[in-house]
């Protein structure tokens, strides 16, 4: 089975992406700081098409030891055939009053991080059959929002990089695309409150917000031999929140 790496894999949307990859086969190495309950929950749970999740330790703040955790993974598990930068923190706050270390610590995980995390990866990735890397932006990207001005920066960084990184690494059978989810009903959303999480769902096409299963499922399909041709370009999956 092949393997995938997915960041953040121990909770919300990393999880659930996670528990879809398995569930089509794949041998998932799910990577966090810590492992929750309900990740040993899904690594002790038998899935039909054979694949598995596995758990890896590591805090993605680390940078410089970032090379050390791909050749501990690949030595551990083989090539690494996908990965999915799903890491991130979702610090709120604007801009003019947010403390300087909180600006330093949304850059470093939701972007610096997974720059660099994809080098080391892509250099394995060059010695096989290709490979598949997504990453998880975000609408505000493109919206903006209010509150949010560093992460959507950070998000957008993704997408610019997604964009770039498909051109240089096309000729190698390497495909790099985005996925862009709405507010999704996980942890970090939580803080938004139940008049604001109405608020956005009124405002979608489809009167709802997007679940963690349709993030999954689209990076799922990105990570297949359906999607073999597309590289580059960005999935939203947000409920039609910005139709």
């Amino acid at each position: 089975m092949p393997n995938v790496v997915v960041t953040g894999g121990s909770r919300g949307l990393g999880l659930g992406i996670a528990k879809t990859l398995r569930s089509a086969g794949h041998d998932v190495i799910a990577v966090a700081r810590r492992e929750s309950e309900a990740l040993t929950e899904a690594m002790n749970t038998s899935s039909p098409s054979g694949g598995s999740i596995r758990f890896v330790p590591f805090d993605l703040g680390c940078i410089g030891q970032l090379p050390d955790l791909v050749k501990e993974i690949r030595a551990a598990y083989g090539p690494i055939f996908g990965l999915v930068n799903n890491a991130g923190i979702g610090t709120s706050g604007v801009l003019a009053t947010m403390r300087d270390a909180d600006i330093e610590s949304l850059i470093r995980i939701n972007t610096l991080s997974p720059l660099v995390l994809t080098k080391y990866v892509v250099r394995s990735m060059m010695t096989g059959q290709g490979g598949r890397i997504v990453n998880v932006s975000s609408i505000v990207a493109s919206t903006g929002y209010s509150g949010l001005s560093v992460y959507s920066c950070t998000k957008a960084a993704l997408i610019g990089f997604t964009r770039s990184l498909a051109r240089e690494v096309g000729a190698l059978g390497i495909t790099v695309n985005a996925v862009a989810p709405g507010f999704v009903s996980t942890e970090m959303t939580g803080g938004l409150g139940e008049q604001a999480r109405e608020k956005i769902a009124r405002r979608s096409a489809l009167r709802r917000m997007p679940e963690v299963d349709d993030i999954a499922n689209a990076v799922e399909f990105l990570l297949s031999d359906k999607a073999k041709n597309i590289t580059g370009t960005t999935l939203t999956v947000d409920a039609g929140n910005t139709a």
